[in-house]
């Protein structure tokens, strides 16, 4: 761990809350271990010194950027489906002014981690997905409640506190929120992760935080399938004629794995997947629905194929996963001028279409 002495910061606005300059290695034993990797920077391993607590690092170069992600953060890591931060350190680290977060540790890990292991020991359930949604939309509702948009919203970015079966989902990584007002449209930088990006954010307009209903809606189609429903077929992060399909709104519902999947689910993620913003129900009326308001009751036990999907593509979403990370890390999009697609654009759909043609035929 490099040298964490304190040094002034220059033209920065003070954080509305309090901090620390002391060495963060005073109070905390950190290690190299990487848990993971955000858009604004790693995420390391590291200990309190006096309870012994297992924490996470965080640590991003000091900019106004990177200080509204952690002042978003922290004003919504009050709420229980938001990860905690519990100490912020201004310091040098590597010789740069930087921001070093401490935040709790999701020992529980990914939320498509969790799913592959519940599909080693069990089957992965609809009431098991509308549990999962639940927790994510009491998430989005406390931020659309801040006026936040977190713009970011995708599996990766949904940890679980442990890997018992009580387990709190949370979300984390504002390196994309940004505050929003309900009155007008004011965001305006295409901030996304392919796969989960709203029709709106694509294009030249002024959007709002209903492009987080849209990304919900690609979540809740992967929870329930394994797979999404707008993919790139040449293993890019984004491709022209999946921006087309994105636009348009067109995504089909296979029979083979959705005709289990019960009408209600099928009917909230079209109202999601609705291309004009202002068409998409706002996210408390999406708690309301009985899918999500009454699942323990409502929803039935119903086995899923999206344990054993996600199983059966996991290199592919590997390569998937890695290429969503350049694409955040260089900040860039691919442009519309490349190749056009005719064919559909979900290789995973395709592969598991054939894969049904060729059964048929046995």
């Amino acid at each position: 761990m490099a040298s964490n002495s304190t040094t002034s910061t220059v033209s920065l606005t003070p954080f509305p809350f309090e901090t620390k300059r002391n060495a963060v290695a005073d109070d905390y034993e950190v290690r190299n271990e990487a848990l993971g990797e955000g858009i604004n920077g790693k995420v390391l391993t590291c200990f309190h010194r006096q309870r012994v607590q297992k924490c996470a690092l965080k640590i991003i170069p000091d900019s106004a950027k990177a200080r509204r992600e952690v002042i978003l953060h922290k004003k919504a890591s009050v709420y229980s489906n938001i990860v905690r931060i519990l100490d912020i350190y201004e310091n040098v680290h590597s010789n740069r002014q930087c921001l070093l977060i401490i935040m709790e540790c999701m020992e529980g890990g990914e939320l498509f981690n969790r799913i592959k292991r519940i599909g080693h020991e069990s089957s992965f359930t609809e009431r098991q997905a509308a549990g999962i949604m639940h927790s994510i939309c009491k998430a989005v509702s406390h931020l659309h409640s801040m006026n936040v948009a977190h713009r970011d919203l995708k599996p990766e970015n949904l940890l679980f506190t442990s890997n018992e079966d009580d387990a709190e989902l949370k979300l984390t990584d504002f390196g994309f929120a940004k505050e929003c007002s309900n009155l007008i449209k004011n965001l305006t930088t295409p901030c996304y992760t392919p796969y989960y990006v709203a029709p709106e954010v694509l294009s030249t307009r002024s959007y709002d935080k209903a492009c987080d209903i849209w990304s919900l809606g690609v979540i809740m189609y992967i929870l329930l399938c394994g797979y999404p429903p707008f993919y790139s077929e040449h293993s890019l992060p984004i491709s022209p004629g999946m921006k087309t399909k994105i636009r348009a709104g067109e995504y089909q519902f296979p029979k083979e794995d959705w005709c289990v999947v019960t009408d209600e689910a099928k009917n909230l993620i079209q109202a999601m997947l609705t291309v004009e913003p202002e068409k998409r129900p706002n996210i408390e009326t999406i708690l309301k629905s009985s899918w999500l308001s009454e699942f323990t009751i409502h929803v039935p036990n119903t086995p899923l194929n999206t344990s054993r999907v996600l199983m059966e593509e996991l290199e592919h979403w590997d390569d998937v996963e890695a290429a969503i990370c350049e694409t955040n890390k260089y900040n860039r999009m691919l442009s519309d001028e490349e190749i056009d697609i005719s064919t559909s654009d979900n290789a995973i759909l395709q592969r598991r279409q054939k894969q049904q043609n060729n059964n048929n035929k046995e």
